[in-house]
């Protein structure tokens, strides 16, 4: 079983590639026009234009979450998870010492397990909190160390860095390092790719999400969450960066409890990506079955 890749197959073997093609066709673009600048130097204004438009195009795909072009962009689960109608219920931003713990409260109240993208940062501050979150049979994955809203402009080398920093202090709080890397915001950069192949860490965005950091209306949340759910969704909450209600309370809390009985309802059962994913070490070279 394997989680599903807007790149490719469902089932069947990946290689995580060392660098993803995109980036090697956009090194090679930049090398092309550097020779076509040096051979036809009157034509300046054509290759000035080409390497703009390049880099717009780049910066519109780094905008866009969900996009499989600059390398395995988990976004779905497999379709054995769909056959055994699971979904995966995530949660950014966190821990929260006041809105996490009546999260896990109403996920053991509905038998439901899900996937927390942890702030290195804040985990920090909240170490008991986090060893809960996986003592209650959660898991923790890597949202980054500091959250940075810009990180998708970062150079490779930061990049590394500020993803081997929440890595390297989950696993000393918790034990147990994580097997997956959400971006602040979604964004990612086409060094991404492999940076986290080299971290054994691999990118899970989303089917779809709530704005939940943004709108205080619960039930447009919900909708959103809900609207042609089916099996195999991975759906995206905030436990950290809550907006509050009408009510004073954080809208995730009202939307979870919605959500989760309509789940229930459905007969959908929530997994945590790792038990969606039962793939080899995090450091082999190719996605199994």
């Amino acid at each position: 079983m394997a989680l599903r890749s807007d790149s490719g197959q469902v089932n069947g073997r990946r290689r995580i590639w060392p660098s993803s093609p995109f980036l090697k066709g956009l090194l090679t673009l930049h090398v092309l026009l550097a020779v076509a600048f040096v051979l036809w130097p009157a034509h300046w204004l054509a290759w000035v234009v080409s390497f703009i438009t390049m880099h717009v195009l780049v910066g519109v795909l780094v905008l866009q979450p969900r996009n499989p072009f600059f390398g395995p962009n988990i976004t779905h689960l497999s379709s054995a998870c769909r056959q055994r109608n699971e979904v995966a219920i995530t949660f950014d931003d966190g821990p929260d010492a006041l809105v996490t713990p009546p999260i896990l409260d109403l996920l053991d109240r509905f038998g439901a397990k899900a996937s927390f993208f942890v702030i290195g940062n804040k985990l920090q501050n909240h170490p008991d909190l986090a060893r809960d979150i996986v003592r209650r049979g959660h898991s923790l994955e890597n949202h980054s160390s500091h959250h940075f809203v810009l990180l998708s402009l970062f150079a490779a080398g930061s990049l590394r860095r500020e993803i081997q920093a929440a890595q390297s202090v989950i696993a000393a709080v918790c034990g147990q390092a994580p097997r997956f890397f959400r971006p602040p915001g979604g964004f990612h950069s086409p060094l991404l790719s492999p940076v986290l192949a080299g971290l054994g860490l691999r990118l899970a965005t989303w089917t779809r999400r709530g704005f939940d950091t943004r709108d205080d209306n619960p039930r447009r949340v919900l909708d959103r969450l809900t609207r042609n759910l089916s099996a195999g969704d991975i759906l995206v909450l905030h436990d950290g960066n809550a907006v509050r209600g009408a009510s004073g309370a954080p809208v995730v809390l009202e939307v979870l409890h919605q959500l989760l009985r309509e789940l229930q309802a459905r007969g959908l059962h929530c997994v945590t990506l790792p038990q969606a994913s039962p793939l080899p070490s995090p450091a082999d070279t190719e996605l199994g079955r």
